[in-house]
């Protein structure tokens, strides 16, 4: 199958991987070529990674890079492309538009797909004129690690379409869930929840960041917590979520105050080195100032 990638970002670059180690030729594109540039060698690390680990060959490595090509033509990224996976950001006019140029240019029997974790399918699927094609697929960060991708059906789609999502899904090795078209769906729904109320926990002063972790990791073996966990998804991703699930759903989702000030001073998680937490080259080095002094909490 061969597939095209819009975004090579975070989601965008992990998705590319693991389609191309499933065996499938990916022209992965962005806006700049740095970007693409950027994308690619963040595969090549992930894969050496798995190499130094005894996890991925060399030769699958090598094969996997091989079937992966980028540009910043949408065209030579999509003409060819039996499905197509937008992973852009999180902005409804920019989803909508990406997917009508893509229409344009893509096969006529082309899937195609949003990798978006909240927005509605069912409108970023009205911007076609075949919606019956468009299907969601929500990867989970870091995308070659995550078993699951959410298959999100919109009211247009049709169930052949339904049916080779499905079947691509278990191809590239990861376990479908499908779910019908609601604001958060079931995962950003559910897992919003119990960050949001971590947070709330944290304002309230119930215990420190990683105490509240330390509770589901080892209290109800989740592999990471809730506030550990939105630093890595990105705080303003959360926000961004949970004003949109306000809109839809009602007051329960509002955001915490504690959530908009981070988010206002640029402390956004690991991407932009603190959150919660202090991170450095992705680990965590330390606790926000605020909460290093709190029970529990490391002096930095």
């Amino acid at each position: 199958m061969n597939v095209g990638v819009l975004g090579a970002g975070t989601m965008g670059h992990g998705i590319t991987q693991v389609v191309a180690m499933a065996g499938h030729d990916v022209v992965m594109r962005d806006i700049q070529v740095e970007f693409v540039e950027r994308g690619i060698d963040s595969i090549e690390s992930n894969l050496q990674e798995g190499v130094d680990r005894e996890k991925v060959s060399s030769e699958t490595k090598a094969a996997t890079l091989e079937r992966i090509d980028g540009t910043i033509d949408l065209a030579e990224a999509v003409e060819e492309a039996d499905l197509v996976i937008e992973a852009v950001p999180e902005d409804m006019s920019l989803k909508r538009e990406t997917v009508e140029d893509v229409e344009s240019l893509a096969p006529d029997d082309a899937l195609i797909a949003s990798n978006t974790s909240s927005l509605s399918l069912t409108e970023i699927a009205s911007a076609l004129e075949r919606p019956e094609r468009a299907i969601g697929l929500h990867f989970f960060n870091p995308v070659h690690l995550m078993r699951l991708v959410e298959i999100v059906v919109p009211e247009q789609a049709s169930e052949e379409t339904v049916a080779t999502a499905e079947s691509f899904v278990e191809g590239i090795d990861k376990e479908p869930v499908v779910v019908r078209d609601s604001a958060g769906f079931a995962t950003s729904r559910l897992g919003v929840t119990l960050g949001v109320e971590a947070m709330r926990m944290l304002e309230e002063g119930v215990a420190d960041p990683q105490a509240l972790d330390a509770a589901m990791e080892l209290g109800y073996n989740h592999p990471m917590g809730p506030i550990e966990l939105g630093d890595v998804v990105g705080l303003d991703v959360r926000l961004d979520i949970l004003e949109h699930l306000r809109e839809e759903l009602g007051e329960r989702f509002r955001p915490p105050q504690i959530l908009r000030q981070k988010v206002r001073a640029g402390k956004l998680g690991r991407k932009s080195g603190e959150g919660f937490y202090v991170w450095e080259d992705g680990e965590i080095v330390g606790v926000s100032g605020e909460y290093a002094s709190a029970p529990g909490g490391d002096e930095q």
